[in-house]
């Protein structure tokens, strides 16, 4: 069997990669900082993915907050999509976010929304896999509530650590490709507000966080389970307090 991962070199392909290898699995990495394969030109991609049964898609756009992530998706996800059909690959892979089709109304979600229709629209065998938040992404939340005044809204989330994630992945890419939709979890649920307040505390951050239900995620306003999986929902092994404790 042989696997391409495009994004290999982030923070989910990396992990991926080393499941994927240690598994004994042919794994092909992939990326512009990793030899200069580019999803948005096109550049080295039909020689990474030829041969491949599985291409697994964990690319990112590099800015949340505005319309280029729109433009990313689009690219990237048309010439994966046309370089596997190309190549006659078995099984596509792309790891999205659990809630965006609630959550379109920001620029990013929209465009994951965007490369998940495009992915369903090419009619090949594929599996989407709709991670929640990762504990390693916290800090990006705390950083938005900062530039808010430190207000978060007291949504729920249930977020996972990267590894599991990776995990998953690579199990998902040893079987049948699914033709939909599964969503993963971390194994416990906690307000924004305060995982907010646990990742300040770890980090002997003294700041404040203000619990303001009006305060916007990515700039939308949330539910309270906006965030959440839909039940039936698989769940990782590390708790957020333990992923701490390993991060110090």
């Amino acid at each position: 069997m042989k696997i391409t991962v495009m994004g290999a070199s982030g923070r989910i392909g990396t992990g991926l990669v080393k499941d994927l290898r240690q598994a004994g699995i042919e794994v092909v990495s992939a990326s512009p900082s990793l030899g200069g394969v580019d999803s948005v030109t096109g550049e080295g991609l039909r020689s990474a993915i030829a041969g491949a049964d599985v291409v697994i898609d964990v690319t990112n756009a590099a800015s949340f907050g505005d319309s280029s992530a729109l433009a990313f998706f689009k690219a990237s996800t048309r010439n994966l999509l046309a370089a596997s059909a190309d190549a006659g690959v078995g099984h596509y892979i792309a790891l999205s976010v659990v809630g965006t089709p609630r959550l379109v109304e920001s620029d990013y979600f929209h465009a994951k929304m965007v490369q998940e229709n495009l992915i369903r629209a090419a009619r090949r065998p594929y599996t989407i896999l709709h991670s929640t938040q990762f504990f390693e992404f916290i800090g990006g939340v705390v950083d938005m509530a900062a530039d808010g005044g430190f207000r978060l809204p007291s949504a729920s989330i249930q977020p996972i650590a990267a590894d599991n994630v990776a995990e998953i992945l690579a199990e998902l890419a040893m079987g049948a490709a699914r033709n939909d939709t599964i969503e993963i979890c971390g194994p416990e649920q906690f307000g924004l507000d305060e995982i907010a307040r646990m990742h300040l505390t770890a980090n002997e951050d003294t700041r404040q966080v203000m619990t303001d239900n009006s305060a916007r995620y990515y700039g939308v306003e949330l539910n309270d389970d906006t965030l959440l999986p839909r039940k039936g929902a698989r769940s990782g092994s590390l708790r957020y307090a333990d992923w701490l404790s390993m991060s110090d």
